[in-house]
């Protein structure tokens, strides 16, 4: 279980709290073109007439980061609105990032860099004595990266930028309202701007608009988007401190009968220290010190390692809640603002980084004209269920955390044996927890790896698929000697990469821009593969295709109508990625 992935307080969005209780971010390293994906692109399309941009999001935490990078990469403009100066820290996040994100990252040109300032862990320690293998992960990152979410957000910042992000620091969305044109955000300007008086109301349009803006989403609340459910932890203390003694894992997690506790290494002497003792229960508000965290990580590890030197104290509870909808007409949420869960398993970040790369290359296509506006609703129908199924995982195991009596315990060491001891179940278990094993509705009939997570595949020539997914277009990958270029023809250039497999495999897969398959065929017989091929390529491309055949499936008058109906059905008709 990682659960230092956690918010310093209830409902707070990926980059809230108050400012005064956090350090200054530590300088960044110097900033290198080494591992950028590529410049953006040469020529953008003019934004219409009366819209400011063509996408806001709402919220500079890692998954609006993420996704405004894409977009903006694909030629789209972008305005980021985000309520803190660009000044106040982000640094009381989240520490753990997982294989899937890593890929993603990879697929970005970042993940090399993440990765040399961070500690690599074998596998994935929960209560008891169980630790889940990492190193059976069929990926390229076999392992969970330990590293602050500030180097994270260092990065998709730096890229952001370089990208062409327009940001505005300081603005607090005050509501929005939408039209079948385009949706209007209203927000309270911090007077950080030339010429802007602190408390000043502006206003942006645009065509649509992402709340990345955490679990008190502003945006949620604009559109009327209830969040249901229910807190399942209280009173979790939460410190970064220096310590005398280190443990003897850069991650460590323990339980006692009455009190669990983590300590994780940043790497630069401090640690992150989270705990809960059930005899020691406050309200949020309470203020949390030092000597309660010392006490709880006593009474789970046996001794406090010496702690002293905190530079940031908190107290949180932990919920459970999750939006019946991530779609409402042109306004979409994505990672905390759609969905918050216990920290166990360290998944927090991850599942939202997660949701950007879906999102971003299917807005980008819808924006540029090259998929209808129903492509997006499969956002819904693809990412809802992963956010209830990490819900449920993470829900499980801080209640195995929680359970007291001997009997109970014997039953939660007896868990953590099996998930070591029985490769299927911690293979399923890791799998699941790192985003690896995530898979999407495929349509009838469709060929087996349809909608499953493609792995890294080594092509000819030398190169990778992934390096390959860095010019933000769908891949397609076929025999050697086998690229179709009559059916290519039919498709934009900018819109889809061909290479070929450094193996003698004959499956011919059109990937995703988010990694993901998005059609295959074992067909042998040449003309039928041309012809399945030529099918796809429109589908997912739009090559030869109306974009405009399709209305928006929800387009609400105003901000105040009802969540977004039901995800369309499986298989249906994505579009194409366009980050350049």
């Amino acid at each position: 279980m990682d659960a230092l992935n956690r918010k310093p307080a209830d409902h707070s969005s990926e980059h809230d709290g108050d400012p005064t209780t956090r350090p200054t971010v530590p300088p960044a390293r110097p900033e290198s073109d080494a591992g950028a994906r590529r410049a953006p692109a040469a020529t953008r399309a003019a934004t219409p007439a009366g819209r400011d941009a063509d996408v806001i999001v709402v919220g500079a935490g890692p998954t609006g980061l993420l996704l405004a990078g894409d977009l903006a990469e694909a030629g789209i403009a972008v305005t980021l609105l985000e309520r803190r100066d660009d000044t106040t820290s982000n640094l009381s996040r989240a520490l753990a990032v997982h294989a899937r994100s890593l890929e993603q990252l990879d697929a970005r040109g970042l993940a090399d860099e993440l990765i040399a300032g961070g500690h690599r862990l074998p596998g994935l320690q929960v209560f008891g004595d169980g630790i889940l293998p990492a190193g059976r992960l069929h990926s390229r990152f076999p392992f969970v990266l330990i590293t602050p979410q500030y180097e994270v957000e260092r990065l998709l910042l730096r890229r952001a930028r370089q990208a062409g992000v327009t940001f505005r620091y300081g603005a607090e969305v005050q509501g929005l309202t939408q039209d079948a044109d385009g949706v209007t955000v209203r927000f309270r300007a911090a007077g950080s701007r030339a010429g802007e008086a602190a408390g000043d109301v502006g206003s942006l349009r645009a065509g649509y608009v992402v709340g990345t803006d955490g679990a008190r989403s502003s945006v949620r609340e604009a559109i009327g988007l209830p969040f249901p459910g229910k807190a399942v932890v209280r009173s979790v203390v939460l410190a970064d401190v220096r310590l005398d003694r280190a443990p003897d894992s850069p991650f460590a997690v323990r339980a006692a009968r009455d009190a669990f506790a983590l300590v994780g290494s940043f790497g630069d002497g401090w640690y992150r220290v989270l705990g809960w003792n059930r005899h020691a229960q406050a309200p949020d508000d309470a203020p949390a010190c030092l000597d309660e965290v010392r006490e709880v990580t006593r009474l789970s590890f046996g001794t406090d390692f010496g702690m002293h030197d905190a530079r940031w104290i908190s107290r949180f509870h932990s919920d459970e809640r999750q939006a019946p909808a991530y779609r409402v007409g042109r306004v979409f949420v994505a990672g905390d603002a759609a969905h918050v869960h216990s920290p166990a398993g360290g998944q927090g970040m991850n599942v939202g980084l997660q949701d950007a790369a879906n999102l971003s290359w299917k807005l980008a296509a819808v924006v540029r004209g090259h998929s209808p506006d129903r492509l997006l609703d499969s956002y819904q129908e693809e990412r809802h269920p992963v956010g209830t199924a990490v819900l449920r995982s993470s829900g499980a195991l801080i209640r195995l955390a929680l359970l007291r009596g001997a009997p109970a315990r014997a039953l939660r060491r007896l868990g953590g044996q099996l998930l070591t001891r029985l490769p299927s179940l911690s293979r399923r278990a890791i799998g699941g927890v790192s985003g690896i094993d995530v898979a999407y509705p495929a349509g009838p009939g469709a060929h087996r790896l349809v909608g499953r997570r493609a792995p890294d595949l080594r092509l000819a020539g030398g190169g990778r698929l992934y390096e390959l997914l860095r010019q933000g277009t769908f891949v397609l990958v076929t025999p050697a000697g086998e690229i179709p270029q009559e059916a290519l023809r039919e498709a934009a250039t900018d819109r889809v990469v061909t290479a070929c497999w450094a193996s003698e495999r004959r499956t011919a897969l059109l990937v995703r821009p988010d990694g993901y398959v998005a059609w295959a065929t074992d067909a042998t017989a040449p003309g039928e593969r041309a012809t399945a091929l030529r099918s796809a390529l429109a589908r997912w491309t739009g090559a030869g295709s109306d974009p405009t055949d399709a209305s928006p499936t929800s387009t609400p008058p105003t901000s105040s109508a009802s969540p977004a109906s039901s995800a369309p059905a499986a298989g249906r008709p994505a579009g194409r990625s366009a980050r350049r």
